[in-house]
């Protein structure tokens, strides 16, 4: 186990009708002018928006507002944001959404507090010093924003997907009403049970030995994610099995998963450029290309992947070779993809890059040769070029 710094100050706010406390919460954290940030017409046609703009009316908060985000959030509507915060004098950013609205609030915020580009820090041209405060009311369990220190931001110019994370942007508050992710569409909710799952997998897959505790959090949250996302397949309105995935989503992404250990995020970072060029659901992308690195890298540890197959997708130890039980654990984990409908392969997924685009997506996931990506097995292009082509 290495050491860890384990920091998670965000107030949550869990249950039913718990969207009607926001404006006293945004009062108890210093606001006294927030910009509510939301994406499309679901926020508004739900009521969601009108109940959350009502509560900070009763706590006597003015307000502004700004919609349109899209899922991989977009830097030119960051840039509107900041241009609006700024003319209005709002000092708080409220997002009403997914992972997509509070990564774009928390952009907003790094570019305000430091009145730059906040580019140049997604880009890794410099360093934040701060943010404005960010909250959220929490709409789609999956990024896990809410309680995470990441970001990550998609430049049109060259549709570059970049991540950037600093305690700075951490919400000070998150509002989670499970009832909030019913009218959900089915492809959402299990591409949002995939990143949850993701992120604990990120972490979970790692050398260092003697993280006993960490292993059985993420082998516990993985299952009752996979067992939840199931149910929700055919019974969205379920209460517990919505108020199971919400909670892993966020135990899942605020570091709880990793204590002890050195994350992988090679999956990630490949989906990242993923979304950048074809701008696919991201759950669904990692789903896409999460089989191909798994081939590709479990030789490295096998026994962390037999560790894996028997824990979380229950391959008997009689199965056969430590190489069977580890093959056979990543198959178990794709016919579970299969059966809450998200894709295995980049076919699957409705996208054909040609070799041209491959070797496009693999430069950029390298910053065009000046890093690498993943530790359980450190990744350059041309491996990179690999895992895309495997899982065509």
């Amino acid at each position: 186990m290495v050491n860890f710094q384990y920091y998670a100050p965000t107030k949550v706010v869990f249950g039913k009708d718990t969207e009607l406390q926001t404006g006293a919460l945004a009062k108890e954290f210093g606001a006294s002018k927030v910009l509510v940030h939301y994406g499309g017409n679901s926020a508004v046609k739900s009521g969601l928006l009108e109940r959350v703009c009502n509560s900070l009316k009763e706590a006597n908060l003015p307000y502004v507002t700004l919609g349109g985000v899209v899922p991989n959030p977009r830097l030119s509507l960051v840039y509107k944001g900041i241009d609006l915060v700024k003319k209005e004098g709002v000092d708080f950013l409220l997002a009403v959404g997914g992972g997509s609205v509070i990564d774009s609030c928390k952009a907003i915020g790094y570019g305000v507090y430091n009145d730059c580009d906040p580019w140049l820090f997604y880009s890794k041209q410099a360093q934040a010093k701060g943010c404005l405060p960010v909250a959220a009311v929490l709409t789609i369990a999956a990024a896990g924003s809410e309680m995470s220190h990441s970001s990550v931001i998609t430049n049109e110019d060259g549709w570059l997907k970049r991540g950037y994370s600093t305690d700075y942007a951490r919400c000070k508050f998150a509002v989670m009403n499970p009832e909030l992710t019913y009218t959900l569409p089915s492809y959402q909710t299990a591409s949002g049970c995939v990143d949850i799952m993701m992120h604990t997998m990120e972490r979970y897959f790692s050398h260092e030995p003697h993280t006993e505790l960490t292993d059985r959090f993420c082998e516990s949250l993985i299952r009752t994610v996979m067992h939840n996302a199931q149910i929700l397949m055919e019974h969205p309105t379920d209460y517990h099995a919505r108020a199971e995935v919400m909670w892993a989503s966020s135990l899942s992404h605020n570091g709880l998963t990793g204590c002890g250990t050195v994350g992988d995020w090679a999956s990630h970072q490949i989906e990242h450029e993923l979304g950048g060029m074809f701008d696919v659901a991201h759950g669904a992308g990692l789903s896409a290309i999460w089989g191909s690195w798994a081939r590709y890298v479990y030789q490295e540890n096998i026994a962390k992947f037999v560790q894996f197959a028997t824990h979380i997708m229950d391959i008997p130890d009689t199965y056969g070779t430590l190489q069977e039980i580890a093959l056979a654990g990543i198959c178990a984990m794709e016919d579970f993809y299969h059966s809450i409908h998200m894709p295995t392969s980049l076919s699957e997924l409705g996208i054909h890059p040609t070799d041209a685009q491959i070797e496009e997506l693999s430069e950029k996931c390298v910053f065009f040769g000046k890093r690498t990506v993943g530790t359980f097995k450190v990744l350059k292009a041309e491996d990179i070029q690999k895992i895309y082509q495997a899982a065509r």
